[in-house]
């Protein structure tokens, strides 16, 4: 890119091509790896009509990032998506901005990246039988993550929504996935040892224990008062299993470890489990494994990382 010129921005379809999941996992674990990682505090503002503008910088020694993100949660009654921004990519030394990513896009891949880079950890390449609830943007990203990481023999979709959820196992068939849609959550989770929760629930909509053995990573509740497990089973599986966070940064926003009144800051965090400061206790008789997911800027200064590699 010579001098002054103007940066590339990218739709959506030409920023997932930029994140391939293999590619995005590996830049994920190098900046935990990386000890030049800065992540100021994001900003929040209330806008008009209940909306919020989010302001989430980040940068390391040669890429500087901005993610602007504007929630309207109205706008889907209009027929327009209820989130919807950018990232700005920098190059750190010059200061001049490289590439335009979409917001929602870079959000959708880097999350879904992230629970990748956890199972990495787990040293399991296949399961069996995976439960999903939710057929948004998450439901799709992680089933897309799922296909390029590891091996999974079935999927099932669970949704408010049956015709999100047939959308959904339509896309799954299309990439190679076997998925069946459910038209309600089953009473028992004997079958699945993979669950992945990605609704954006106020209120517990999973009540029934997981086995186990299940691993299970809880995607929605990304605020204090939001939580999809029942706080009973969340304490449950906090004695008798497992829990991982995704950083730091999500212990005063991981909803359904407060809701569950848990500290999350007693438990490992990824960047624990990546840099062997502690483990996971891969013996099936240690209980369920919950990985809980709440985002951090991060992921996202790794999604422009990556981004940046794939176009050298």
């Amino acid at each position: 890119m010579t001098a002054g010129a103007n940066p590339t921005v990218l739709d959506a379809a030409q920023t997932a091509a930029l994140l391939p999941y293999k590619a995005l996992t590996d830049e994920i674990e190098a900046v935990l790896l990386s000890s030049s990682i800065n992540v100021p505090p994001r900003n929040i503002y209330s806008t008009s009509g209940g909306n919020r503008f989010f302001v989430m910088p980040a940068f390391d020694e040669d890429v500087a990032i901005t993610k602007l993100i504007s929630h309207a949660p109205q706008n889907p009654t209009c027929g327009l998506p209820a989130i919807v921004g950018q990232v700005a990519v920098f190059d750190a030394k010059t200061g001049l901005c490289r590439l335009i990513l979409d917001g929602p896009t870079v959000t959708a891949r880097r999350t879904a990246a992230v629970s990748g880079l956890f199972l990495r950890q787990l040293h399991r390449p296949s399961f069996d039988h995976c439960l999903i609830v939710g057929a948004g943007v998450q439901g799709e990203s992680h089933l897309d993550m799922l296909q390029a990481l590891l091996t999974v023999r079935v999927v099932s979709i669970a949704s408010r929504s049956i015709n999100s959820a047939a959308r959904l196992a339509d896309h799954a068939g299309s990439i190679g996935l076997t998925a069946t849609v459910l038209s309600k959550l089953p009473d028992t989770f004997e079958a699945f040892d993979l669950i992945i929760t990605c609704t954006p629930a106020q209120e517990a909509v999973m009540v029934r224990r997981p086995r186990p053995d299940a691993v299970i990573c809880a995607i929605g509740s990304y605020t204090p008062k939001m939580l999809e497990w029942h706080p009973d089973l969340i304490r449950w599986i906090a004695a008798s299993g497992q829990v991982v966070v995704d950083s730091r940064d999500a212990d005063h926003e991981a909803g359904d470890l407060i809701q569950a009144t848990l500290n999350p800051a007693d438990y490992p965090c990824l960047g624990d489990l990546v840099k062997k400061k502690t483990a996971i206790d891969l013996d099936p008789v240690q209980g369920p494994i919950l990985f809980k997911s709440c985002g951090w800027g991060g992921w996202d200064l790794a999604a422009a990382r990556c981004a940046l590699q794939q176009l050298v």
